[in-house]
């Protein structure tokens, strides 16, 4: 990812939306909200209430830290909820290398609308929004214009990154961000703020490439891993149509599996499950982090079929080029999905009644979280509850 170094430089106006906007961000705001005949200047950055790590492997704490002032397509959110996404984890211990501290987390975000730039034209005050994984890219490049921003070279992660003018981003676990609108995406009606939330990262991760490996009816799918991803591969897939089953270490969460939409499930630790299910499935997601024996999934599929590995193991794994070979199968990654498609996704989850499962908890409990999504103790996703930070 490449990370600009140019000199801030920032647009200060941004449009009143209602009385209520008189505020100051949680109590916290460095400088006084100026109200001025139907515009609102801020003469500084804002500081707004969050949870950041303050090293690598230290515990998460409460701090506050700066959100700068509308520019003229941004938008300002009250953040609602917030997801722990087991990525989260890996950048605040650093698992993943490049981290920068203090670091906020948090790329999993539903909130409303409080104020918007005058050029903003996609949303206004009480619009229900939500912001994943990134929030900035150049826009000019091939993969900008495909719809694929995810991939953009210049692209901005929502925190642990900078964006073009050099400042350091902060993500989710926080009162407020300000974001500009073409990275905001609108939650549907219908899709309770806290349970959508994880679908802006979990949700996204597994549409994208059940759709573009076109998993629908006649598709026999493979989900490796029932968690906070594999839960949601399991609702999408079977929604989209296709044949569902779900290959766990164990069979204790077999019922859940069923329950989500699974056609079937199977313990991997059964040496069995590997000879009995040869050259069964068109595509297989795997959804953990932990290091996979990839030749003995790669031997589960179907001539030309595929593995596509969405966990980023923190070590090197092993594979033998035969396993790819014979069978003409295909190893792919896949990474969130672009802002059309995540919001194609949203709607598609709108339609179909498809959210996270999930566990609401208070900002001082996310160090007591991260210890038990290590512990595979979630069923299936911890949100935060950012009235509590």
């Amino acid at each position: 990812m490449l990370r600009s170094r140019r000199g801030a430089a920032f647009s200060t106006r941004c449009c009143v939306l209602d009385a209520v906007l008189r505020f100051r961000l949680t109590g916290l705001c460095r400088e006084p909200l100026i109200v001025q005949g139907g515009a609102m200047t801020i003469t500084d950055f804002s500081t707004v209430g969050a949870y950041a790590a303050p090293a690598a492997k230290a515990p998460l704490e409460r701090t506050t830290i700066p959100r700068r002032p509308l520019r003229d397509r941004d938008v300002l959110i009250e953040i609602k909820y917030a997801g722990i996404c087991h990525s989260d984890i890996h950048q605040v211990t650093d698992g993943w290398g490049a981290g920068t501290y203090p670091m906020v987390p948090g790329h999993e975000i539903a909130g409303v609308v409080v104020a918007t730039g005058p050029a903003v034209t996609r949303f206004a005050a009480g619009d229900r929004v939500g912001v994943g994984v990134m929030v900035e890219a150049c826009g000019a490049c091939d993969e900008c214009r495909a719809g694929q921003e995810q991939y953009c070279p210049r692209h901005v992660g929502t925190y642990n990154d900078r964006d073009r003018y050099g400042e350091l981003t902060y993500g989710g676990y926080s009162t407020h961000i300000v974001v500009d609108e073409s990275f905001t995406l609108r939650i549907p009606e219908n899709l309770p703020l806290a349970a959508a939330a994880p679908l802006l990262c979990a949700g996204v991760t597994l549409y994208s490439p059940l759709v573009h490996w076109k998993a629908g009816p006649g598709k026999k799918i493979a989900i490796v891993g029932l968690g906070g991803l594999g839960h949601m591969g399991v609702k999408i897939a079977h929604a989209l149509g296709a044949e569902v089953t779900v290959l766990s270490q164990t069979l204790k969460k077999k019922d859940d599996g069923l329950r989500l939409g699974a056609d079937h499930y199977y313990a991997t630790a059964d040496e069995e499950t590997f000879d009995k299910l040869a050259g069964s499935f068109d595509l297989i997601i795997s959804t953990v982090s932990a290091p996979l024996p990839l030749g003995r999934y790669l031997k589960l599929l179907r001539t030309e079929g595929t593995l596509v590995h969405l966990g980023a193991p923190e070590v090197p794994v092993e594979l033998e080029l035969f396993d790819l070979i014979e069978g003409r199968r295909s190893l792919a990654g896949s990474n969130i999905g672009g802002i059309a498609e995540t919001q194609e996704m949203l709607d598609f989850c709108a339609e179909h009644g498809i959210t996270s499962d999930v566990e609401v908890i208070r900002a001082e409990q996310i160090n007591e979280a991260y210890a038990r999504v290590l512990a595979s103790d979630v069923r299936y996703r911890f949100v935060i509850d950012a009235a509590t930070i």
